[in-house]
């Protein structure tokens, strides 16, 4: 990718670096990078609103540009197609350059399919991804990232957080991090249109609980008083008991569908808001 420069812009308040992004798409080149040091309505997935506390935190956008068939001038844009169909190889870019960022602060992480990023059983980061097509081809994308840095104490209804502060027992410099951050997720690209199945391979060998029995609920049809939430940490209702099932994880699917092995030896695969992991 040495033909993509890269763009980082502070802001020190913005409602949503996805939306600003959004807002502002027609001006930016590819690998534009917008971070907040404070967000007013910061978003995550599934309409989740995303918290954190001001200066303390990593909150940020990448803006990328894809080539597309029959385009005159390719200028500024990644190298390559990416078939609709594929566009969740974005989403495993993304958390494989989160991944190799935290291990490079002594920080063991894992991918809690799709996109959230875990350390043990507690959630250091989440992602949105939001991308437009053109025709079956993707066009640009926002990936959206709010990765918890120096931030120790936390609202109560969030149910498992955690920061790199907590884990090291260290404080960061929020811009020197970025830039760190960034440089490896343009690394990371060159694994976008990589031969075979080497970024799934990648992706699968830190997915949080693969190849372990859990214990998980369907949200297919669940009832209107439990919410879809990807999280779920106990007080299920007696009722809901035969929505609950075990079963090991065992891969993904090319178009992202979570690939979960029954006790009964049957696969089966599930899409977002219809399962969620109890922890």
């Amino acid at each position: 990718m040495e033909n993509i420069d890269l763009d980082i812009r502070w802001y020190d308040e913005l409602d949503s670096t996805n939306t600003e992004a959004a807002r502002i798409s027609e001006s930016l080149g590819c690998m534009t990078v917008l971070a907040a040091r404070y967000q007013t309505a910061g978003r995550g997935q599934r309409g989740n609103v995303w918290k954190a506390s001001r200066g303390e935190n990593l909150t940020f956008s990448i803006f990328l540009r894809f080539r597309t068939p029959g385009q005159q001038d390719p200028k500024d844009r990644l190298p390559g197609t990416l078939p609709a169909a594929s566009q969740f190889r974005i989403s495993q870019i993304a958390t494989a350059a989160q991944c190799i960022f935290l291990e490079r602060h002594g920080i063991e992480a894992m991918v809690k399919w799709p996109n959230d990023i875990y350390c043990g059983d507690r959630k250091i980061s989440g992602m949105l991804v939001e991308n437009s097509l053109c025709g079956t081809f993707v066009n640009t994308s926002v990936i959206g990232i709010g990765l918890n840095v120096n931030q120790t104490v936390f609202p109560e209804d969030l149910p498992n957080p955690v920061s790199m502060s907590l884990i090291s027992g260290k404080r960061y410099c929020l811009e020197t991090l970025l830039e760190e951050f960034t440089l490896i997720f343009k690394d990371c690209l060159n694994m976008l249109h990589a031969p075979g199945d080497a970024l799934m391979k990648q992706y699968e060998s830190k997915l949080y609980r693969a190849g372990k029995e859990s214990l998980f609920i369907n949200l297919c049809d669940r009832p209107a008083y439990l919410p879809a939430n990807p999280l779920m940490t106990g007080n299920i209702k007696g009722g809901d008991s035969g929505k609950i099932f075990r079963g090991t994880i065992c891969g993904v699917s090319d178009s992202g569908m979570l690939r979960i092995r029954l006790a009964d030896g049957r696969i089966r695969e599930f899409g977002f808001k219809e399962i969620a992991y109890i922890i």
